[in-house]
């Protein structure tokens, strides 16, 4: 599981904090890159080459530094999910939403009725936060697993937080990361039986190698 389950709410992170966030998730997930075979962040960034993969923290500090720049690697490009197309088997809709909320204490899967979800080949996922739709809200808490939606739960983090400060939205401490070709499974626990779809919207990047032509 990962070291540090805990969820941020955005009111308790300034500006800087939350900017700090996401350009830590960004880093770890092209360091992350490097290791599977996405693109070449070692050509890409001056001196990251020189780094050996084992100073892990170095490397993703120098990476966080070349990011503030304002540059970006060109092996690789960023976007969030788009579930339809960059999953094994796609979902019905471009959406963050829950099967239908039945029973209480229940974790269901938030990728509509993909219980457990797998990465394409090539894609690399990064989960940093998560936004509910509803307030007060019908999950409780979010479990992020791997291998499959039985297997090794690699995270949780407790939803409950942003619901007594009447918030929506919040950053993970540390966050988690699918590589390509794994099988996962992002679950909400009910707590308001509605008997319908919940949009929890999981805030996340996908890397790939681009696809784009200029």
């Amino acid at each position: 599981m990962a070291s540090r389950n805990q969820l941020i709410p955005d009111s308790r992170a300034t500006q800087t904090d939350q900017k700090n966030y996401v350009i830590e998730a960004v880093a770890a997930g092209l360091e992350r890159c490097q290791l599977k075979g996405i693109g070449n962040l070692n050509a890409d960034i001056p001196g990251l080459e020189s780094i050996a993969a084992k100073d892990l923290r170095v490397r993703v500090d120098l990476i966080k530094k070349y990011l503030q720049t304002g540059l970006w690697p060109k092996s690789i490009e960023m976007a969030p999910l788009d579930p339809t197309t960059e999953l094994v088997a796609a979902t019905a809709l471009d959406d963050w939403l829950t099967a239908a909320l039945a029973v209480v204490g229940t974790f269901y899967t938030c990728t509509q009725a993909i219980v457990a979800p797998q990465m394409l080949a090539g894609k690399l996922m990064v989960c940093w936060g998560v936004s509910l739709a509803n307030a007060p809200q019908n999950v409780s808490k979010l479990r992020f697993r791997k291998g499959g939606a039985a297997a090794n739960i690699v995270a949780e983090f407790d939803l409950q937080e942003l619901e007594t400060k009447q918030e929506a939205c919040g950053f993970f401490a540390e966050p988690v990361i699918y590589d390509p070709q794994d099988i996962f499974a992002i679950q909400a626990r009910c707590q308001n039986v509605t008997g319908v779809a919940e949009r929890v919207y999981i805030r996340n990047f996908v890397f790939g190698t681009p696809t784009r032509t200029v």
